[in-house]
């Protein structure tokens, strides 16, 4: 089944080695005009053609494994050494080694290994490849119980705002990164995936990188290139076939009691839709007691008051057949990109205010070019309770089975202080939310 688009889709000219390409960018948003474009970063390669790793980004598979990601310019073997020391690699493992085209362009080799079983909350160091002249990386494992805290922000790209939301999360102590999508804005241009991934490497070599995409990865050109989602596939492989899924648009994972859904706003979503049919079977299998903390990400929010994105398919339609499903299963949290600002919404289920239903927090504003939404729609519904338009990121700290504490932080903000904070009771310590 296609998904069904509402009227009025933007239709772009994109440039691209000479050709220019229709490209979809949403719906046609009445009184808002999104702020002049900013310019990209651009991060070259350290050593171009050769075979050191670059681009290195870690994700977690099961609850004691984790996926080691690197690209290099020239052959080299899919191989990790590590231990718990540095320089001192008790242990190894090898991978399978991909690659893609996009066009004209033929990406690099693409290395994906999955090394375990690791201890929690335990710093490992490890080199990628067989060269003792590569350099080493180290990462923490997440705990294997509560406390966990977790860095949370969509829409990152890679400007000068991007960089100040990066500095920030490098310097608070989180356990895991989760991204609801749109990740480097490429748009077409596949070497920005590159300097996306360079970019990131710092952070995203030492912490998981949990991801889901969002519009800007879809990447589909009638006629030319058919198929979407082409390089996020390829480059940013999730915990999908760990979680029953088909698809590594969506996913779902455990980690120190919290149970964590990512779901594709860009792919079928209707009941008869795989993605649906899955959503329904993993809620059915979460066990409460085991993970008392239901967290779901998406890229197209349900609730937004923001005068950006208002009325699209993905957001719309997907609330519309999904919506039931997570109110039922009493998930605690559900976190959305796709509008450039931050936005927290009460308890809410069939939007009016509602004890039991999830919080809605949108959080896609983590510095890509296109700017801020700074223009909000007036009155301010009574169900949104903060609003602003300014770049940042988020921190979820999930303290025990009961309570947990969302800060968000302007980037201008040291990290240290919260714009906006609340606690967060797990609903299904609640005895009013009892199914």
């Amino acid at each position: 089944m296609a998904i069904k688009r509402r009227p009025g889709l933007v239709l772009a000219v994109f440039t691209l080695m000479g050709l220019a390409f229709p490209v979809s960018f949403g719906a046609i948003v009445q009184g808002y005009n999104r702020p002049p474009a900013r310019k990209d970063l651009d991060i070259p390669a350290d050593d171009p053609g050769s075979a050191s790793p670059q681009q290195v980004h870690i994700s977690v598979v099961g609850e004691d494994k984790m996926r080691v990601t690197w690209i290099t310019d020239s052959p080299s073997p899919a191989t990790v050494v590590y231990g718990t020391s540095t320089g001192v690699y008790e242990s190894s493992a090898t991978g399978d080694t991909s690659s893609y085209t996009y066009l004209m362009y033929t990406s690099g080799d693409i290395h994906d290994v999955v090394i375990g079983p690791l201890k929690p909350n335990t710093t490992y160091y490890y080199r990628c490849g067989s060269s003792d002249s590569d350099p080493e990386f180290s990462f923490k494992t997440p705990p294997a119980a509560f406390p966990i805290t977790f860095a949370i922000v969509g829409d990152l790209g890679q400007t000068e705002w991007t960089s100040s939301t990066l500095e920030h999360i490098d310097k608070a102590n989180h356990d895991m990164f989760l991204l609801p999508g749109d990740l480097s804005y490429a748009d077409l241009i596949q070497n920005k995936w590159d300097s996306f991934g360079r970019l990131v490497q710092p952070l995203a070599s030492k912490r998981p990188w949990m991801v889901t995409q969002g519009n800007h990865e879809i990447e589909k050109i009638p006629i030319v290139h058919s198929h979407a989602f082409t390089a996020y596939n390829a480059r940013w492989h999730m915990p999908y076939e760990q979680s029953g899924s088909d698809s590594n648009l969506y996913y779902s994972f455990n980690v120190a009691g919290v149970h964590v859904i990512m779901l594709g706003s860009y792919t079928d979503f209707d009941p008869s839709s795989a993605q649906y049919q899955w959503l329904q079977a993993d809620l059915g299998k979460v066990d409460r007691g085991r993970t008392p903390w239901i967290v779901v990400l998406i890229h197209a929010p349900w609730y937004n008051s923001n005068k950006a994105h208002q009325g699209e398919s993905e957001s719309v339609d997907m609330k519309e057949a999904m919506e039931d499903l997570l109110y039922q299963a009493r998930v605690d949290v559900v976190y959305a990109g796709h509008v450039h600002a931050y936005e927290r919404f009460t308890r809410v289920y069939k939007d009016q205010a509602n004890n039991c239903g999830p919080v809605h927090i949108t959080i896609g504003d983590g510095g890509n070019r296109e700017g801020l939404a700074s223009e909000y729609l007036n009155p301010q519904p009574k169900i949104s309770v903060f609003r602003e338009a300014s770049f940042g990121h988020g921190q979820l700290v999930v303290v025990n089975a009961t309570h947990a504490r969302w800060t968000w932080h302007r980037n201008e903000d040291s990290e240290t202080i919260a714009s906006d904070s609340i606690w967060l009771t797990n609903l299904s310590s609640d005895p009013a939310c009892k199914k």
